[in-house]
């Protein structure tokens, strides 16, 4: 039997764990699982449990019968002849940040460790270049692309822009229009022609490396755009920033462009702004760069 509690802890976790334990009142989780996989998730809670705090008990051959550990940061597990107590820690006593057991410093060294050997790696002068579109709807059979950016960075800190509004011949719906802030107004006083804005977009990324998050939507109108106009379709290699999101935050709540943005902390003054996402797009990369999680 195994019991654990959560106070303030990521949604998602408490989520996953309803796979393996029965959530018999708020924060209280109880099941029978094989160690193995006590083990594992006791891992991936420590991972994952952001600023909250949790307990396992479970059963064990010892003098009690059974173990527990904890998060908690004022109290600490301490064994006496063999036995687990709870020791409440002093208010003036520096507070660590405590695992389940030696096995969370390990996993914590263990990435460290990664870390530092990705970033000897990963860093490159050579730029990355984030691209972004806006277009009339979702259809890319029958809507169109109304605005492309780009923007470019290097690990000297140097960026530079890209960025073009599209003529069409057809009118902006109006859920696209409060939904991007580009009116008809704008694109006939503003727009270049397609092949226009292509043929830039691709004079500016050059062999440059490309990011984009969720690109795959881009890719497909960017694809068929290119096509129309009997244009060379982009032949730099393209990194798609979700998967990479999903595989390292297993427990965020939403995927979306702006939910990730605010979980790594990067503002984006204006969301659905072609040029502004491709920037907060950039520093996700960035991001994933000095973690290790992506290499250029």
């Amino acid at each position: 039997m195994i019991v654990i509690t959560f106070t303030k802890v990521p949604k998602a976790l408490r989520g996953d764990l309803t796979k393996w334990y029965q959530e018999i009142q708020t924060g209280v989780y109880v099941g029978s699982v094989s160690a193995r996989i006590r083990d594992s998730l006791r891992s991936r809670i420590i991972k994952n449990i952001g600023q909250g705090q949790a307990t396992m008990v479970y059963n064990a051959n010892n003098e009690i019968g059974y173990q527990f550990k904890t998060t908690r940061h004022d109290h600490q597990v301490v064994d006496f002849d063999g036995i687990p107590l709870m020791m409440r820690l002093v208010a003036d006593q520096p507070i660590g940040k405590y695992g389940y057991s030696n096995a969370a410093k390990f996993h914590k060294a263990r990435v460290m460790k990664r870390k530092s050997q990705s970033k000897s790696t990963a860093c490159s002068d050579e730029p990355i270049v984030a691209v972004d579109i806006e277009t009339t709807g979702l259809n890319p059979t029958k809507d169109v692309i109304i605005s492309v950016a780009a923007v470019k960075g290097t690990d000297n800190g140097q960026v530079t822009e890209f960025g073009r509004l599209i003529k069409i011949d057809r009118p902006l719906p109006e859920n696209i229009i409060a939904l991007t802030g580009i009116t008809d107004e704008m694109l006939k006083s503003q727009g270049v022609p397609i092949d226009t804005a292509l043929s830039e977009l691709k004079g500016f990324i050059g062999n440059d490396m490309i990011v984009g998050y969720n690109f795959h939507f881009d890719d497909v109108f960017l694809k068929q755009a290119f096509e129309k106009i009997n244009m060379e379709k982009l032949t730099s290699r393209i990194t798609d920033l979700m998967p990479i999101v999903k595989r390292t935050n297993l427990f965020l709540e939403s995927y979306r462009l702006s939910a990730v943005l605010e979980a790594y902390q990067i503002v984006n003054p204006r969301p659905h702004n072609a040029l502004k996402d491709a920037s907060s797009t950039l520093k996700l990369a960035r991001r994933l760069i000095k973690d290790g999680h992506l290499k250029v």
